[in-house]
């Protein structure tokens, strides 16, 4: 299992709801985060990625230390699947993400 574990505390301010929750879309980076890093230590040096699919399911936050763990599921030659789940501190689950990313190479992959 290949896995990116980035965490995050959510603090309120401007990454907040209107209504006092974390923005949906902050954990959208977090869990696309972690799917990167646990798809990234699967590429030869001279390869790089980029995401070409996101899907995410999620719970209300407030206030919590979040932890989110990236796992590679499936890693073909040109495309894989990577899933996350993201936890408070209590280990509740918040979110539940799924990715599909694409391996780039010469040309593709110059400058990234």
């Amino acid at each position: 299992m290949l896995t990116g574990t980035p965490q995050s505390p959510s603090q309120p301010g401007h990454s907040m709801q209107i209504h006092g929750t974390l923005h949906g879309g902050i954990l959208c980076d977090i869990a696309d985060a972690a799917m990167g890093l646990a798809f990234a230590s699967t590429l030869a040096p001279e390869e790089t990625l980029t995401t070409v699919e996101l899907k995410i399911t999620l719970s209300p936050v407030w206030r919590a230390r979040l932890r989110a763990e990236g796992t590679v599921v499936q890693r073909g030659q040109t495309m894989g699947y990577v899933e996350c789940t993201i936890t408070d501190e209590e280990n509740r689950l918040v979110a539940k993400a799924a990715s599909t990313c694409m391996v780039l190479r010469g040309q593709k992959a110059a400058g990234r």
